[in-house]
């Protein structure tokens, strides 16, 4: 098996984190048989100071023809100030777009050695294992009319929410399919008791449902969800919903973990896919080998299960960080259970110390 990869490794904590992911996809490629080429580019604020622009073209064909794609984070406050079209987010958004990358997969599991970090009770964030399925490009992150008009001290801020048909149907699809290999339920999440959109949602989500009668559809309105989630979060198998209703709760689901730096994503379209652990990029902490890597790691185990079809090495790398975890080593974010504190690299190192296939 021969694989290309592209690096990305973004802005602030991103290439601190990818250094730490890299280290453990290559050992584990080595132990697995398999074969990996990497190639770095550069996207967000980091190809803004070298190119001019979030996203350069040469970016956009690498990752284009690449099997997997491996993103730090982008962003920092520096470029709060640029022009819309200048900001790093506008890179990762291009991205997505130019990838086709409709499906964002957010898996939030609580490993157990970390349930006294998580925010909630004992008894309450123990067994937390559920994916939050996000539409990556459509809604108000994209909609059109867009900006702000108007003359100075009487503008108008302006985003347009809107969804079509397919985008709907084939959210929906990836989140029931999903759900088959996983306890077989799914939580479609909208607000249709006031937006026309949400509606249609719901009426759609509900069509897709009827040819996977095997999988339970609940509903629930999005600030309802947000509760529960603090609330009963094991009750989640599956929770799909909308691109902003999705970054939102997601990041919500990082008080569960204990830390938002334990969380991986990928971003799923017909083709290449796109991996990033979903914290930001942090820039307070940057250059000082304290960034949690877990959710990079993780994205790395993701990458052979969802890109390469290795569920096997998959398993082998989430064993290893959980094994890592439970013999007492943590980073700063997590120090609040106990355990020894040690930085980005040697966390990495002793994930790699551990993981073993079979």
């Amino acid at each position: 098996m021969n694989k290309r990869i592209v690096v990305l490794p973004g802005d602030g904590i991103g290439p601190e984190v990818i250094r730490a992911a890299v280290s453990i996809l290559l050992h584990a490629a080595d132990l697995a048989g398999v074969d990996l080429t990497l190639t770095e580019a550069a996207v967000g604020g980091d190809a803004l100071d070298r190119f001019g622009t979030p996203l350069p073209s040469a970016t956009v064909r690498e990752c284009s023809s690449a099997d997997a794609v491996l993103l730090g984070a982008v962003g920092g406050a520096r470029w709060d100030s640029n022009l819309p079209e200048l900001r790093p987010e506008k890179g990762l958004l291009r991205l997505r777009k130019e990838l086709q990358l409709y499906a964002n997969f957010r898996p939030v599991r609580l490993f157990q050695s970390l349930v006294d970090s998580s925010v909630l009770k004992r008894q309450i964030a123990s067994g937390v294992d559920f994916v939050v399925v996000r539409e990556l490009t459509g809604g108000l992150y994209f909609g059109e009319p867009r900006g702000i008009h108007g003359d100075f001290g009487s503008e108008t801020g302006l985003n347009t929410m809107a969804y079509e048909r397919y985008e709907i149907e084939r959210i929906a699809r990836k989140a029931f399919e999903l759900a088959r290999t996983r306890k077989r339920s799914v939580t479609s999440v909208d607000k249709a008791n006031v937006r026309e959109v949400s509606r249609l949602w719901r009426q759609v989500v509900e069509e897709v449902h009827k040819s996977y009668p095997d999988v339970e559809l609940l509903h629930q309105y999005v600030d309802n969800c947000a509760m529960q989630v603090v609330l009963r979060p094991s009750q989640f198998d599956v929770v799909l919903t909308e691109n902003m209703f999705g970054d939102i709760l997601s990041d919500l689901a990082g008080a569960l973990t204990g830390s938002i730096g334990t969380l991986p994503s990928a971003s799923l379209g017909d083709g290449t896919a796109l991996y990033e652990p979903v914290h930001g990029s942090a820039p307070d902490i940057a250059g000082k080998n304290i960034a949690n890597p877990i959710g990079a790691i993780l994205c790395a185990a993701m990458m052979f299960d969802l890109s390469f079809g290795r569920t096997d090495v998959a398993s082998r790398i989430t064993s290893a960080v959980e094994h890592t975890l439970e013999d007492g080593f943590r980073t700063a974010d997590l120090s609040g259970c106990g355990g020894t504190v040690v930085g980005t690299d040697e966390f990495a190192r002793q994930v790699k110390s551990r993981l073993i296939l079979r």
